[in-house]
């Protein structure tokens, strides 16, 4: 969402009748490169759309053939009211099914990853992120309206099963719980308090899945967001700091002990992605004094822990990116994959980059293109 926490119209969603077949919009399909075959078969780019537009959108990119198609869910799924609604979140893949958090429209949307064709629709109010763990969903959820609350209620995660599609538990964590990972039979959960500014929640809640209970809180920074399990145990942490005097850090916790080893107060995080040892790092850190955001990249050697380039992209294609929206790396050939949000309101464009920070293609996505993962099965009608 623009500049965090910043809350727009609140709209509640009214499902009504199916869309009329001359209402449906069909995806469009781009030539951006030549097609190469491979393990990996394509990509999933979920568009979050403007909060209050009902415009989170899905996009496909397919290697085979190089090919770009924008705005699938429309077409393959015309008996879905709403399309894919407000807010898209996040989007991650669990055996052969492609699941989408729609933040504001409060449900997860569960496809068939192979025809991104719906199978459920499972409520959770404003849901975040999710993460997968022995046959089971987790989703962190902020429990209460969206909106701003200096009472705002504690969130908590969801446990969903992934073949019934129904929530079974829940468990209470901090407030405004934000990105989980999972080491082991525990779950980390980013707690943000974002809702209660300037009363920001600044802890790490630990999960034992076994039990599903929280078993311990971690304190690590104010506004915490992004979490990052490395190779070595250790979770990255992002905070956001409290765009104001405290500026945004980045934590690293030990998860054999539970506790913070590390500050790197010169390493701004908005978003990370990990591949192999190389942690690749983007900050947008807004300044209520500026009115600016503050645009900064870097790739961090997670094994000695320290920055190695401040530089990512070394053509001076980052000049053209006005905010840097969302990062993935292809997991085989490493190249590097950057949005572009722009405006937040009109399309936003995606960004192919070599491993060596070169541009070798872009496109046109949907409005605020955020959220990746990547697909070894084919989509196919």
């Amino acid at each position: 969402m623009k500049k965090a926490f910043f809350i727009g119209i609140l709209v509640s969603l009214a499902f009504s009748s199916c869309r009329k077949e001359e209402e449906i919009i069909s995806s469009t399909v781009t030539k951006v490169t030549e097609g190469e075959d491979g393990p990996v078969a394509g990509f999933f780019l979920l568009n979050e759309g403007n909060m209050g537009s009902n415009k989170a959108t899905l996009d496909y990119f397919d290697y085979g053939t190089g090919k770009y198609h924008k705005n699938i869910y429309a077409e393959r799924n015309p008996g879905v009211v709403k399309e894919l609604g407000d807010v898209g979140n996040d989007i991650q893949i669990y055996g052969n099914k492609l699941y989408a958090v729609i933040n504001c429209s409060h449900f997860v949307e569960v496809m068939d990853v192979r025809t991104a064709k719906h199978l459920a629709m499972v409520s959770i109010p404003n849901c975040r992120y999710i993460v997968f763990h022995k046959g089971y969903a987790y989703v962190s959820s902020y429990a209460g309206p969206v909106e701003i609350d200096p009472n705002a209620r504690l969130g908590y995660v969801a446990r969903m099963d992934t073949i019934s599609f129904t929530v079974s538990d829940t468990c209470v964590v901090g407030y405004q719980p934000d990105e989980m990972v999972v080491c082991g039979d525990k779950l980390y959960v980013a707690n943000s308090g974002g809702y209660r500014v300037p009363n920001y929640d600044n802890t790490v809640s630990v999960i034992d899945l076994n039990e599903f209970k929280e078993i311990k809180k971690i304190t690590v920074g104010i506004n915490l967001h992004r979490l990052e399990l490395d190779n070595y145990g250790n979770i990255w942490v992002s905070s956001r700091g409290d765009y104001y005097d405290t500026p945004s850090k980045t934590y690293i916790i030990d998860t054999k002990t539970d506790r913070v080893i590390k500050t790197l107060p010169l390493l701004p995080n908005t978003n990370m992605t990990l591949s192999g040892d190389s942690l690749y790092v983007y900050s947008t850190e807004w300044s209520h004094y500026t009115s600016r955001n503050t645009v900064t990249y870097a790739i961090v050697n997670t094994k000695t822990q320290k920055v190695e380039t401040r530089k990512f992209i070394t053509d001076g294609t980052d000049k053209k990116i006005e905010v840097p929206y969302g990062i993935a790396v292809h997991p085989e050939t490493k190249d590097i994959l950057v949005t572009d949000a722009k405006d937040y309101v009109t399309p936003g464009t995606l960004y192919c980059f070599s491993p060596d920070g070169k541009k070798k293609w872009e496109v046109l996505t949907g409005d605020i293109p955020a959220h990746i993962v990547f697909t070894r099965q084919k989509l196919t009608k």
